[in-house]
């Protein structure tokens, strides 16, 4: 633990996750080439640059090196002659700098880059079918004829393009939920059996992103990151205990969709998971992994372990060649079942955003409330509280050694007959006061 704090003291504090990516695209590296430089897998470098972790240690001190922006040469003039700097007029009237003409300071080349403006959210794998339920990552889109793109540039969202107006966070919010709402609603039906649920899961995860919007906009993926909530909304156990989740909804009618329904709400939910998410969904084995917070070797052994259970409901799949065909063989059969069945339709993305705010206004109040609450015990206890401390009373002790007190004597004769007769004579007076002794 010492080694790493000192190793991470030493190394100078890392840029922005956003400023990392810029840096890295700049010197013309790929994810493989950073992960293969550092040691680490793409989806641990996409997620330094995302911002979801931070490396380590000597790895830190590694990306650190690799991301550092290349140092400004400046050329060394000879020491007899005066250094002169060539300034942009006089470059262009053609004039000769003199030497004894004060120099200009150059400017930097961050204050001559323009500023660089928050990206739109996109979801990279979203595409027109994504309301028909899961999908294969949709190719890159193609550049015009002759134009290659050159090594870190970034790709301007339309949005961005000079001359136009920049789109508002809403505007951005209902673009993503418009794009991926429905598609997502039919894969989180085939996660968990139960349409209602779905539809609830979906637009709670799309509730909690615009309640961060913020982080989830500057996001590499924003749909991934929605999923990721919606599906982790879905999957909690939790649900079992309401009356209206506990039990799937009725499976398709159709033979071949009814085995694959059942298969898939047989595994257990880790395998379902990453099997909708490799199959159906299409991302490769280390973001499936990143996405179910497990290792590629692991999420490689549910993929297997639930084809083959699936192959044992569907005979077309165990006669498939190789594990290709399986894989578009079972992309084919989720899609046609996602299509096939009657989800229902996410409400409108105001509706969302409105019930969004409205829940976190609801419990930002709440929690004054409970603060406020709180205080006014607290004042009340110190209010009623003693003000000086009070010796408690020592608990009872037998002592011992003392005679124990003596009660009345016994009666003798003599004093039972004068008892007798005190009380038989009536008293008159003082008399009582004198008995007669006989």
């Amino acid at each position: 633990m010492t080694r790493s704090t000192t190793d991470e003291a030493a190394v100078p504090p890392l840029p922005s996750p956003k400023e990392r990516r810029r840096l890295r695209e700049a010197k013309s590296l790929s994810e493989d080439e950073m992960a293969a430089a550092v040691g680490v897998t793409r989806a641990t470098v996409r997620s330094w640059e995302t911002g979801r972790t931070s490396p380590r240690g000597r790895k830190r001190a590694l990306y650190a090196k690799l991301i550092a922006p290349e140092p400004t040469v400046t050329p060394t003039a000879k020491p007899t002659a005066k250094p002169t700097v060539v300034t942009a007029k006089a470059a262009a009237a053609g004039a000769r700098p003199a030497a004894d003409r004060p120099a200009e300071p150059a400017a930097s080349p961050a204050a001559t880059d323009p500023p660089e403006a928050p990206p739109l959210p996109s979801d990279p794998r979203a595409g027109a079918g994504a309301a028909d339920g899961p999908s294969r990552a949709p190719e890159a889109p193609a550049r015009p004829s002759g134009a290659a793109e050159a090594p870190g540039e970034r790709r301007t969202s339309p949005a961005e393009a000079p001359g136009e107006r920049r789109t508002s966070p809403g505007e951005a919010f209902d673009e993503l939920y418009a794009r991926t709402a429905p598609g997502l609603v039919r894969q989180t039906y085939l996660l968990t059996g139960r349409r209602v649920l779905a539809r609830e899961s979906v637009e709670r995860a799309f509730e909690l992103a615009w309640q961060r919007w913020p982080e989830v906009a500057v996001d590499r993926d924003p749909a991934g990151w929605v999923r990721a909530a919606a599906y982790e909304y879905a999957m909690s156990p939790w649900h079992r205990l309401r009356r209206t989740h506990r039990h799937p909804d009725a499976p398709p009618t159709e033979p071949g969709k009814r085995a694959l329904f059942d298969a898939l709400l047989d595994l257990p939910p880790a395998y379902r998971r990453t099997l909708l998410l490799y199959d159906g969904v299409g991302l490769d084995l280390p973001e499936t992994a990143a996405e179910t917070e497990a290792s590629t070797p692991a999420a490689a052994g549910r993929l297997m372990t639930a084809r083959a259970a699936v192959a044992e409901r569907l005979p077309e799949l165990a006669e498939a060649d190789s594990p290709a065909e399986q894989s578009a063989l079972l992309h084919d059969r989720l899609g046609g079942l996602a299509r096939a069945e009657h989800v229902p339709v996410p409400r409108p993305a105001r509706a969302v955003r409105t019930g969004s705010e409205n829940k976190a206004r609801l419990w930002t109040r709440a929690a004054v409330a409970g603060v406020a609450l709180l205080i006014a015990v607290t004042g009340l206890t110190l209010h009623t509280a003693p003000t000086h401390y009070e010796q408690p009373i020592s608990p009872p002790e037998r002592v011992g050694g003392v005679p124990p007190r003596g009660g009345p004597q016994k009666l003798t004769a003599q004093d039972l007959k004068l008892q007798k007769s005190l009380g038989e004579q009536l008293a008159h007076g003082p008399e009582r006061l004198v008995p007669e002794l006989h």
